[in-house]
């Protein structure tokens, strides 16, 4: 009997698009004519709940909670307000039904509670930014309401991206996740539960593959398990995913195997493969990468002869089965980056296996889907976005990358524009320099949108430190390319770094002022230092000046408990550094002392008040490398021959008039430079598959019987063709 798989996401990841993961293996398995069915029960779970009947329900079970506080006391008497309200909120935020944002903006549509409070700073978040963003962030609100009093009066391990998230973080050992399952199923499980039922009977899988990304899927990976051993106990289940990769490398506790047969880890093509092999089987008996039970005991097999598959191989992600029509897109805060994760729908996609770089000390780079690093060509991944495309309807997609590499976004970008895809997309980066002016402008031209890096600690010798491979005059000049050419910049920000001091936060915080103040960032998040065990940090603590808690437990093993030599409290920092940045990203309180944000004695910044100003406004070299690839990404000129005088003399010129999409704009040569550059010019183009090299230009130039090409490169005709689109590369 041939083995049919059913691949789950269990709740909660994202809302407005589904997590990829089971979307890849669904792909692999179509190369190999594995029948599989996939689904996200995220979103099932809370469109179920958040519906009419839903709704109903809900409120029957929150009205049985005794002495509810005042706000949730306020929503159950608003009630029939939300009941009648809900189906019509939830097409407005699936997009069907835009017409309702006109009545959510008159304010007296949708009824209010708490979340209401902050409605004070919506024109300055929003400004003109129109109707229907407007009305999705009042939605949201709406939503976060009742997700109020879900978590106060029915089920508080509620979140709408996670669910016991609690439970799964730093769990070193499974005892409390283990007691939580021997309880009754909440009401939030009993949905999931009755959903996750009707799948299994419809599907009748022979494998159940749950994806956990997240420690806030991880209760709810359990739950779905516990209920497939106990009513479909012939059916296999394993689990693999982020989650597993990172923090169950050393789980060595039986008990985990009463709910589950196998964990695999990494890369889950081969694994997968193999477990079906041993299904279908019971003679075989190799597996790949898989923790499974032995003799009562947890074993790690990693037996299997088959090496992993190329990315060239792997096939396109699959998101048929996929309710995608159905998923909600929220307004949650008004940051910009953190506003594409919630709003709209985005194919993922990867470039490249691993990272490039693969030398940040602060990353897992022990592990397999950091460490193998493997891009896949550029052709190939445009027939995956034209696949994509044709299969969702979407054109808009975000490249999961850990780093996404500068050559390969070169190549992509090259090879979109060639084919006239249009297409928006963003990615994860490195902030070096090979991101020049020329190159974030084609990344524009091809739809590229945002980009998000990690500047991490603003500080030279951190940096260092870090092996991050960038100073912070590089990130400022990188940046300053990326936003001149229209692309959003997110910066990931990091403080409490072993050994970083109290001087260098808030230097850090000084040059984090300085970048938002001169326009070059756009966005960023400040995130606390967390210790992993996979990390050179964590591997080698002794060099770091850190002293980490050696214990194994005998579950998740990932995130570990540390002491920095300094004993600076690192915590008392977040709440200043999350304020300031709030404000800088609206674009005021620049002036502020650094002091006005902390309520302690802090350090005057050593930071030079011009420092990013000074960076981002050095000269550029003019020097071009010989190799360096000249792209030419706009249209064809038309042409007009006059004649000019001076002083008795007389000369032809050419005059080429270009018209791009905003605008049109003529340059004038002598006849011999001006008809050289025509005819170069339609070499150049970006539909060419081989560009030519800044050398081969010059030597066309001076073959021609042309003289002084470097006078010619700089002069101002060439220096206005380049700002519209002469590329160097």
């Amino acid at each position: 009997m041939q083995t049919k798989l059913f691949l789950f996401t269990p709740p909660f990841t994202q809302l407005n698009t589904p997590y990829p993961a089971t979307a890849y293996i669904k792909g692999f398995l179509n190369t190999k004519n594995i029948p599989s069915v996939q689904a996200d029960l995220g979103i099932e779970v809370i469109l179920k709940m958040f519906s009419k009947q839903g709704l109903m329900h809900l409120f029957a079970q929150a009205e049985k909670f005794e002495n509810p506080g005042e706000n949730s006391f306020r929503i159950i008497a608003l009630k029939a307000y939300y009941i009648n309200t809900i189906d019509a909120v939830i097409l407005f935020l699936q997009g069907k039904n835009p017409t309702l944002a006109l009545s959510i903006c008159q304010e007296d549509f949708l009824p209010e509670a708490s979340r209401f409070a902050q409605l004070d700073e919506l024109d300055w978040a929003f400004g003109s930014m129109g109707t229907q963003d407007k009305a999705k962030h009042l939605a949201t609100l709406y939503l976060e309401d009742l997700s109020d009093l879900i978590v106060e009066c029915v089920d508080n391990n509620f979140g709408f991206s996670r669910y016991a998230e609690r439970l799964g973080r730093s769990a070193s050992t499974f005892d409390e996740l283990y007691e939580s399952l021997q309880t009754e199923p909440t009401y939030i499980d009993n949905i999931l539960l009755e959903i996750l039922e009707e799948r299994i009977i419809d599907v009748e899988p022979t494998l159940v593959l749950i994806s956990v990304p997240f420690p806030g899927n991880l209760y709810a990976a359990f739950r779905s398990a516990q209920l497939i051993k106990k009513k479909f106990p012939h059916i296999k289940v394993s689990m693999g995913g982020g989650f597993p990769n990172t923090e169950l490398r050393s789980l060595s506790d039986v008990r985990v195997f009463e709910f589950l047969d196998f964990i695999t880890l990494d890369d889950g093509e081969v694994p997968v493969e193999e477990l079906i092999n041993n299904i279908e089987n019971s003679d075989y008996d190799t597996f790949k990468r898989t923790l499974l039970v032995e003799e009562g005991k947890v074993v790690y097999r990693n037996d299997s002869a088959k090496s992993d598959y190329k990315q060239s191989e792997v096939g396109t992600p699959d998101y048929s089965d996929l309710q995608l029509d159905k998923y909600i897109s929220v307004i949650e805060i008004v940051n910009p980056m953190h506003r594409m994760w919630s709003d709209g729908r985005w194919n993922k996609l990867t470039m490249a296996h691993g990272c490039y770089w693969g030398k940040c000390t602060f990353c897992d780079i022990s592990l397999d889907y950091i460490k193998i690093y493997e891009p896949i060509a550029a052709n190939l991944l445009c027939d995956r976005i034209e696949e994509l495309i044709a299969a969702t309807g979407q054109n808009g997609f975000h490249f999961v990358d850990e780093a996404a590499p500068p050559a390969l976004m070169r190549a992509l970008a090259l090879e979109i524009l060639r084919r006239k895809i249009a297409v928006t997309w963003w990615t994860n980066i490195r902030f070096e320099k090979a991101f020049t002016r020329d190159l974030c402008v084609l990344l524009k031209a091809s739809g590229c949108i945002a980009v998000s890096g990690g500047i991490e600690v603003a500080s030279d010798r951190l940096l260092k430190l870090i092996d991050k491979g960038i100073t912070v005059e590089q990130v400022a000049i990188v940046n300053r390319n990326f936003t001149e050419a229209g692309i959003m910049v997110h910066s990931y920000l990091m403080y409490g770094y072993p050994t970083q001091t109290v001087q260098e936060t808030i230097d850090s915080l000084e040059m984090v002022r300085q970048l938002f103040e001169t326009g070059v960032i756009q966005s960023g998040f400040w995130h606390q230092f967390a210790l992993t065990a996979h990390s050179p940090v964590g591997m080698y603590p002794e060099k770091f000046g850190v002293i980490r808690n050696m214990d194994i437990g005998t579950f998740a093993n990932n995130d570990v408990e540390f002491k920095d030599i300094t004993g600076i409290d690192h915590e008392k920092f977040s709440f200043g550094l999350s304020k300031s940045l709030y404000n800088f990203m609206h674009g005021i309180c620049f002036d502020y002392p650094l002091q006005d944000w902390f309520e302690f004695k802090i350090p005057k910044t050593k930071i030079p008040s011009d420092f990013i100003e000074n960076a981002i406004t050095a000269p550029d070299s003019l020097e071009v490398k010989s190799n360096a690839k000249i792209v030419w990404i706009g249209g064809k000129p038309t042409v007009a021959y006059t004649t000019k005088s001076k002083k008795g003399k007389s000369w032809e010129v050419v005059s080429l008039t270009f018209h791009d999409k905003k605008e049109s704009f003529s340059i004038q040569m002598n006849r011999e430079e001006g008809e050289w550059f025509m005819e170069i010019l339609e070499e150049l183009s970006v539909a060419n598959t081989k560009p030519k090299s800044y050398l081969q230009v010059k030597s066309d130039f001076e073959q021609k019987g042309l003289e002084n090409f470097e006078l010619f490169w700089h002069s101002k005709p060439l220096k206005t063709i380049k700002s519209f689109g002469l590329l160097v590369l």
